[in-house]
């Protein structure tokens, strides 16, 4: 069964239509087409092999689809060339990963103002302490990511994200490598991101806890979507889990 997609409306932070992506014979996304909502909080899940990472990849512009088209706030992405795809990335999307990819060789404070950097545009410093105070980092502002803790180098990285203030974060296992408690931290500033600022995020996540914690879950099984669940809850998360 695949889940119907949502209608077509001005709403959609994110739009997939009839989105394939093929590695020689293997399909891993299978005309997948789907909406998520401006300003909410959607969480991904499905097994091992279903397709999730390819499915990131290709919304986020990471990766181009074999076919079908992506569209982030109106901007059909299969229609930039390659430099363009890595301006709007830099410009209008966030990313945070499991990772935490930060710059060993830069402080807190660099490293979560490196995206505006890039994009030639000095941070504003009063902005900058703004979302390094947000994130509760202030204290370590100057701290390279060794002497961070994983919880603390996660929220440097949150705070990366959000800094140039994007249309739409894409986050990929991002509590994978915390305890529960960071975790809970850490999924608490991305809720803020959402019901505070109004931001959108994907999140692409195993954990029934981390799902929790979104408007509402996509499944997906075998490169398609299969279902979704509004309003979730770690038992609701884990009972359709176990469908799949």
């Amino acid at each position: 069964m695949t889940a119907p997609a949502p209608p077509a409306g001005d709403g959609a932070a994110v739009r997939l239509e009839r989105v394939s992506r093929t590695f020689g014979r293997v399909t891993a996304l299978d005309e997948v087409t789907w909406a998520f909502p401006r300003g909410g909080f959607t969480a991904v899940m499905g097994p091992s092999g279903s397709g999730k990472s390819t499915f990131l990849h290709c919304a986020s512009g990471l990766d181009r689809p074999s076919g079908g088209t992506v569209r982030i706030g109106g901007v059909e992405l299969g229609r930039l060339g390659e430099a363009g795809r890595t301006r709007f990335r830099r410009e209008r999307i966030g990313f945070v990963f499991q990772a935490f990819n930060l710059i060993p060789s830069m402080s807190v404070e660099e490293n979560i103002g490196l995206p505006l950097r890039l994009a030639g545009r000095p941070p504003d410093p009063r902005r900058l302490a703004e979302v390094v105070a947000r994130v509760g980092l202030t204290e370590r502002a100057g701290h390279r990511p060794s002497e961070l803790s994983g919880g603390q180098q996660q929220r440097a990285a949150i705070a990366r994200a959000l800094i140039t203030e994007p249309e739409v974060v894409f986050a990929d296992e991002p509590t994978g490598a915390l305890d529960p408690r960071t975790a809970r931290d850490v999924l608490r500033l991305l809720r803020e991101a959402v019901d505070a600022a109004g931001r959108t995020i994907v999140l692409v996540t195993h954990d029934p806890v981390a799902a929790a914690w979104a408007d509402s879950v996509v499944f997906l099984d075998r490169g398609r979507i299969v279902d979704e669940l509004v309003r979730p809850t770690v038992a609701g998360v884990l009972a359709r889990w176990e469908e799949l």
